[in-house]
């Protein structure tokens, strides 16, 4: 894992087209600003783990289940 210090509005460039940025430091929490492409997903890890839980959950279709 890579880790940085940055301050309020400095950022992190990630592959030439996703930036993040520190907006806020407020006591413990800090308020990023996220900018990528659209066909890059963007979540909060808890929301990315219910989205892995609830694709997880789904019946998978089976060979016989697939028809052409």
């Amino acid at each position: 894992m890579l880790v940085l210090s940055r301050k309020k509005n400095e950022s992190i460039v990630i592959n030439d087209d996703i930036t993040i940025v520190v907006v806020e430091i407020r006591g413990d929490k800090v308020r990023l600003g996220v900018e990528a492409p659209m066909n890059v997903p963007v979540h909060r890890q808890e929301v990315y783990d219910a989205i892995k839980r609830s694709q997880n959950d789904r019946p998978q279709p089976t060979p016989e289940s697939q028809i052409d």
